[in-house]
This record gives C-alpha cells, structure tokens and sequence, in this order.
C-alpha cells in the first residue's frame, strides 16, 4: 500500500505533544502512546501529525491530540525538534519528516484510542526510560517536565 508520504518531493512538517497532566495528590505524568500502524508500528511515541496548509503549529498540535487521543490541551512552550529519514535499499528518501515538539499543559478529557494507536497512557518519567521509542522521546519529555514544573514554581 503507498500514501502521499512515500517518496516525498520535500519533507513534510509534523507536530508532536509531549502533554504534562498535573493532578493534585499525584506525580505528574506524560500521555504516552503506541502506534498501532506503519512505519513505527509497536513503538511508544507522543501523539501528534503532519500540518495542514494553512493551520498554525499550534492549532495543528491541538487538532491532532484531539483526534488521536480526544484530549483537550493548551501548547506552552517549544520542545525541540526531530528530523525522521527513512531511506530505502537505494539511499532514496522514502520518508522525510521534520516534527516539532511542543510542551502541553493538560486540560480535560481521557485518551480514546483511534486506529494509528495501540495504547495511550498517562507515565511518569521513569516509567518511559524501559520503553521501545521513537528517537529523542525521553529528551523532549524531560524537557516537558523540567518545563512545566518550572512554570508551577517552588
């Protein structure tokens, strides 16, 4: 099966949500999920998508948290990035996406799986360090908590 992002013409920019929950009585945690379909199939990763023409970074991080997961959230700060190449026997780029990570406050809802996940759940730091990911996870979401436990304050 081929889609549109096979042997791209030129990267495609995506957004990624490494959300914080902050619950009172209980540690924070990030929402991390498993992706259910190719090409990272099996692996826990944050959710998130590629940007419409048109649609800000923000707007398109919002979108498709809700989408994949029905979580509500609210971007904070920038990340960081990740750069995903995947090349074929030939050295072609048969995949090239430029993802943006943001830091997101947590507002309402609970995570609903859709069919790109296999899983969503709420972690804590140390939880996700035994976990099969996505390159640079553990960094952007050390970044997510150092982030907004810096914005609680003492």
């Amino acid at each position: 099966m081929s889609d549109a992002r096979t042997y791209p013409q030129r990267p495609f920019l995506a957004v990624s949500a490494a959300i914080i929950r902050q619950d009172s009585g209980l540690p924070d945690r990030a929402l991390i999920v498993r992706r259910a379909k190719p090409p990272a199939t099996g692996l826990y990763t944050l959710p998130g998508g590629v940007v419409e023409a048109g649609e800000t970074l923000h707007a398109a991080i919002k979108r498709e948290v809700s989408e994949e997961t029905a979580v509500t959230i609210e971007p904070v700060a920038f990340a960081g990035y990740r750069e995903i190449i995947v090349r074929d026997a030939d050295g072609r780029a048969e995949r090239h996406f430029v993802v943006m990570a943001f830091v997101c406050r947590f507002v309402s809802g609970e995570p609903v799986l859709n069919e790109e996940l296999a899983e969503a759940r709420w972690m804590e730091a140390h939880e996700i360090a035994p976990l099969k990911t996505t390159d640079g996870l553990a960094e952007i979401v050390a970044t997510a908590f150092k982030t907004i436990g810096a914005a609680r304050g003492p």
